[in-house]
């Protein structure tokens, strides 16, 4: 199992103006697993996401990446472990605007000490004809493909996706969840993916369903779907 939670909860605010986020979580994802956190706004899936990215941490309980725990970690150590083991791909594509499509996706390989073959990557992607645009010469599916490249390139045990499709139609949406499985079965990343999406849960191995900061449902895929046999909600 690559990575276990137990007990996490977290609260924000304080006495009166106090909101408990999330309950008590306790999870194990298996290597090279696809995912996905379900809920509505405010069930505390993109909270859950960013504690197990070390972007924000838990009030309680313990969070253990490939046999190592998060709170026994120093920040040097937590930002090594974000850079060895995470990969991170947000609704928005961040990418930086003077760079070519090469360069950008060549910034998440100067995190790594075993990158992946960026030619190779950039042909995954359906990136090599565009490499050398800028962002702004690009369509919302293709900046997206772009912060995928810089996620993927480090080669990151763990995938972590918010919300990647939000900001997409539908026929590009497909798209980039086809990327993501391609990326999932070609180089073995462990994916966790938050979406409000219920079509996507049939392309998951694993499916959580989170409402009000408490894992309400939790199960295997019996029958996986691929990403282009989805039918959009």
């Amino acid at each position: 199992m690559i990575l276990q939670l137990s007990g996490i909860r977290k609260s924000y605010g304080e006495k009166e103006n106090r909101v408990e986020v999330l309950k008590g979580i306790d999870l194990g994802v298996n290597e090279g697993e696809f995912c996905v956190l379900l809920g509505p706004s405010g069930s505390g899936k993109s909270t859950l996401l960013n504690i197990i990215g070390g972007i924000d941490s838990a009030d309680e309980g313990e969070i253990i990446v490939r046999g190592e725990r998060m709170s026994s970690m120093k920040p040097s150590a937590l930002t090594k472990y974000r850079r060895n083991h995470l990969g991170y791909i947000f609704q928005m594509y961040n990418l930086i605007p003077n760079l070519t499509v090469r360069e950008n996706i060549e910034v998440g390989a100067y995190l790594s000490d075993h990158p992946l073959d960026i030619e190779e990557l950039l042909h995954t992607l359906g990136l090599y004809e565009h490499q050398d645009k800028l962002p702004n010469q690009l369509s919302g599916g293709q900046q997206q493909r772009t912060s995928i490249g810089r996620a993927i390139i480090k080669n990151p045990d763990i995938l972590l996706c918010d919300e990647p499709t939000g900001a997409l139609d539908s026929a590009t949406s497909k798209e980039i969840l086809k990327l993501i499985e391609t990326v999932n079965l070609k180089y073995g990343n462990t994916v966790i993916m938050v979406t409000h999406n219920e079509s996507i849960k049939y392309m998951a191995d694993v499916v959580i369903h989170l409402r009000d900061g408490m894992i309400r449902k939790m199960y295997r895929t019996e029958h996986k779907l691929h990403a282009e046999e989805l039918d959009w909600e």
